[in-house]
This record gives C-alpha cells, structure tokens and sequence, in this order.
C-alpha cells in the first residue's frame, strides 16, 4: 500500500523502527529539559489529538491557525493536523498588530488553536472573526471551545489517524516575514513538504540519529520526518539578536548537538560569544545574507571537519542554492569589492535561471527574456518545492509566478524570488539584492549587496544599507551608516571620509555621495536580520528632500 503524500507519513515508520529514540526535547521551568517526547510518543499523542480534533469539527482542508508557543504542544498540534488533512495557519505573533489582523482575515480560518492569550487577543482585537472551532493550549477561560487536552482525551485510544492526503493537497498556509512589506499567505501542498525533506537530505547528508538544535521552531518540524531529535532552545524565537548564548552552549554540550540552524542573528550571538562547539558537525544558517566575518569566527569555533552551510531560498521556494561555508570565505574579497554574495550552486534538480529585471508581471515565459552569465537580472527557479500561489493575493501570484509550458506536454510554475543577481562564469550564483530594494539612478541600477560589503568592512562600522531618494530612474543614492558599538556619534565626520575613500575605488560604490548616521537599523521580526530599507529610504526621505 503506497503510504499518503504527507509530512507526518515517516512518523508511524520511526514509531516502529526506533520507538525509544527522543524525538523532541523541550525546556521547562527554570531552563531544566525535563520534558520529552519519544518517537512512538509523539506518533500516538498526535494520533489522539488529530482523532480528538475531528471530533471538534477540525479535520481534512479545514483551515487553522496555529497560535502556540514552541512547545510539546505545538510539535503534537502541528503532526495531528498534517495527520488530520487539516490545513495549519502560520503567521509571525511578533509583527505589526495590523498586518497580523490583515494576514488572519485573509486566510479566513475556520478553527483557531492557541494559548490562553492568543485568544484574549482573538477577542480583544478581532482577530479570525470567522473561526468557529475554538481550543486553547491550555486553561480555558471565558471563550468557550475545548482544551487541548480534553482534545486529546477524546480521541484517546483512536488509532492511526494518517489522512490519505494527495500531493496537490493543500497542506499548510506559511506567511512571510513581510520585511518588504505586508506578509503574503504561502500556500504549501503535500508534495512541497515532502520534496523539502528529500532536498535538504541530499543537499546537506542529513543521516538518522543526529541531534539538532533548530532555533526558527517551523524548521523542527523536518527533524522527526529525518530521523533526528530535536532539542528545541531556551530562547524567544522572535528575538534571535537577544538569545543568550550560554543557556545555547548547556544545551549543546548537555545533549551532544550534532547540527543547528539558526539566523544569521543568531550565528553572530554564537560568533561573538567565542567559545568552540566540539560537538557540532553541521551549522547551516538562512533569511539573510551570513557576515563574511561571521562566518569566520564560527568556523574557527567548529571541529575542522564539520560544514557550516548557508542555503539561499525563501518561504516560497526552499533550498534553492547551497554554499558550504570553505567556499563563502574564498569568495570574501569578492564580496567585499562588489561582487554581491555568492549563495553557491542551485540544489538539483531545481534549475535556476537569471531573466531581465521587469517590475510588471509575466504571464508566460515565452515572455520572460532570459540573461547569460555575467549579467544581473531577476533569479528565478523551478524545481519539486517552488510554490504555486498566495492564498488570497492573486495579484501577488500574478507577480510572483510565471507558466512555463514544458516540452513533453503539461506545465510548471517559475518562482520570482524578487531578488536580483546573476551567474559566473563557474555556474556559481550570486545574490546582489532585493530587487524592490535597487536603486534606480540616471547612471543605472544600484544593487544593495554589491554596494554595502564595500563599507561593512570598515572597523569602526556595524552595518550600512543602501537607498534611493527621489523618483525611480533619478534616484540619489544615500548610504546609512550604523555605526559599532560604542563609536561615538562624534567621531562620524571622520568615517564618512574614511567611507568616502574606500567607495571611490569601486565602480559600484563611487556614485555615491550622501553619507547618513543612523542610530538603529529597523530589522525583520523572524530573523533579526534582513534590513528594514523601506523604513530607512523613508527616514532618509525627511533628511535629504526628494
């Protein structure tokens, strides 16, 4: 019998294969791991809740919203969904109260589960007015609907509880982090899932056994599907910047963490905190470009034989690219003299191709003029994880996707990534920005990260971030600054110039001729690290007139 297309499908076989194995490991009070869930736990435990959650009205295409900490709860609720065919809503409880309330109406759930405060917050701010099938994850108050663990009571004893999902399936609904603007609703189906397990397997030699520390909770939920055990951090997932290191390191070295993702955020937590990590033989780190001086540090603190990777995708399309961390440190000076960074070579069997920059949308791809090595375009990519659509936002598909009619009959979609950069002559591909993000001048485009590595390494500068002020085609390009921890304002004056000097000597950078200080960048709230530009163009705006 061919088992369904489904994330949770591989949990039954582990159940069987290594019943004892943890799957999962969870702090409690006080930082202590005392709570745990084995691999035949967590299969039986998500069996229940999905039998319980039926019982609620939840079941099959029944779209939910997910609202619970990272938890054993979150890992049980999130199983018994996929199990029930139900359709998880994932949305970021950090970002902007309006977009949430926008992003929650757009998805039009028909059930919420959430903890005790994410349903006063339902109530008190109106959020998913139109979700029926109420339970909470923990004490049930005035709101009414069943607790999780009446849930899962009711459907104790139940069985398998494994929906006989299809791959077009639609099996979850991810937002974005909305750093360029306000989140769009991902629709994920089975089969996308299923290809981003086998990806990652290939692309990073993921092998049964491991113990991983995912510090971006959605991620732990690849771990049970490869066999892994999952030692979820003491740290607020929405404030990677601000995890405390030594509370990562007793974890780590307490349970023998073998691999960790986390943002680049959290990397330069790790990096600066200095000390090695004997145990770890896999770091891999996404949402934004990784340091190049990040990098380094964390390689000297890793055993000489272990592969820091750094994946390029997006919620839309994940893994698209890889580069192994060796060969992120050879392309440093590149980088650093305006080359953009370089994010590897496209995962088969994705293929990835550069077409000419074009803010309208493309229909078909007939339409879509593809560019040859060397020249910076549109990176696009087609393969078994890119997305078809938004949920709710068909001018965004519209934008975002591209029909390809392939040879044989049928068609496929092509993912805009929205991000520009190009090929060399090595096949490696290079990011050189958001495009929404280019500055446009009479001179011709400005990409940010072909610009802002040139000034990054100044000593005495944490970041910088390219803008545009004025209309698109006429743009002065402004440069703002954030300076290093405990610089002095004062000492700007001297490190524009200093800033000036290194910029005249590249021909990506000596265009620019407005220099700004800026206190504190604006950062996303996922990862703590993509730059808030918009923000910043605007807050530059008000300065330089235009």
């Amino acid at each position: 019998m061919t088992s369904p297309c489904n994330i949770a499908a591989s949990l039954p076989r582990l159940a069987r294969e290594r019943p004892d194995q943890v799957a999962l490991r969870c702090p409690g009070r006080g930082g202590r791991y005392d709570t745990a869930l084995t691999y035949a736990q967590l299969d039986a435990r998500s069996d229940a809740i999905a039998a319980g959650l039926a019982r609620q009205g939840i079941g099959r295409g029944v779209r939910t919203v997910v609202m619970v900490r990272p938890s054993p709860e979150f890992f049980l609720l999130m199983f018994a969904l996929f199990k029930a065919g139900a359709v998880p809503v994932l949305v970021d409880p950090g970002i902007d109260r309006r977009a949430l309330r926008q992003c929650l109406d757009e998805a039009q759930p028909e059930a919420f589960i959430g903890i005790p405060l994410a349903q006063l917050a339902r109530l008190l701010l109106g959020w998913a007015r139109g979700a029926r099938r109420i339970v909470t994850a923990g004490p049930r108050l005035g709101w009414g609907g069943a607790t999780l663990a009446q849930v899962e009571r009711d459907g104790a004893g139940s069985g398998p509880q494994l929906a006989a999902t299809a791959p077009d399936e639609v099996a979850a609904i991810l937002f974005t982090s909305g750093s360029t603007g306000v989140p769009k609703g991902v629709v994920y189906r089975h089969r996308h899932f299923v290809a981003q397990i086998e990806l990652l397997r290939e692309a990073f030699g993921m092998e049964a056994g491991g113990v991983d520390l995912p510090t971006f909770p959605p991620f732990a939920l690849f771990d049970p599907a490869l066999g892994l055990t999952s030692i979820i951090p003491d740290m607020d997932p929405t404030r990677p910047a601000s995890a405390d290191p030594r509370k990562l390191h007793a974890a780590i070295a307490r349970f023998g963490v073998t691999q960790l993702f986390g943002s680049p955020a959290l990397m330069k937590v790790l990096a600066d905190y200095g000390q090695p990590l004997p145990t770890v033989r896999r770091v891999t780190s996404a949402g934004a470009p990784v340091p190049p001086e990040v990098v380094a540090k964390m390689r000297g603190l890793l055993p000489d034989d272990a592969q820091f990777w750094t994946p390029y995708g997006a919620t839309e399309c994940l893994p698209v690219a890889v580069i192994e961390g060796r060969e992120l440190q050879a392309t440093r000076m590149a980088t650093e003299a305006g080359a953009g960074t370089c994010v590897g070579r496209p995962v088969p069997p994705n293929q990835v191709r550069i077409i000419a920059i074009d803010d309208a949308a493309i229909a078909d791809w007939s339409q879509a003029r593809e560019l040859p090595a060397g020249q910076v375009g549109e990176i696009t990519v087609a393969g078994p994880t890119a997305t078809d659509s938004y949920f709710n936002r068909e001018a965004a598909t519209r934008t975002a996707k591209i029909r390809e009619a392939l040879p044989g009959g049928g068609e496929r979609v092509v993912h805009r990534m929205g991000d520009a950069g190009y090929f060399d002559a090595d096949g490696r591909l290079w990011f050189c920005g958001r495009k929404t993000q280019r500055v446009e001048t009479t001179d011709g485009p400005l990409h940010t990260e072909q610009v802002e590595p040139v000034f990054n390494v100044h000593p005495q500068v944490r970041r910088t971030a390219l803008v545009g002020v004025g209309a698109a085609g006429a743009q002065t390009p402004v440069l703002c600054v954030e300076l290093a921890a405990g610089v002095a304002a004062g000492e700007f004056a001297r490190i524009e110039a200093e800033l000036r000097a290194l910029g005249a000597s590249h021909p990506h950078t000596a265009r620019i001729g407005t220099f700004l200080p800026h206190p504190a960048f604006p950062v996303d709230i996922r990862h703590n690290a993509k730059i808030g530009r918009e923000k910043l163009a605007a807050w530059a705006r008000e300065r330089v007139g235009g």
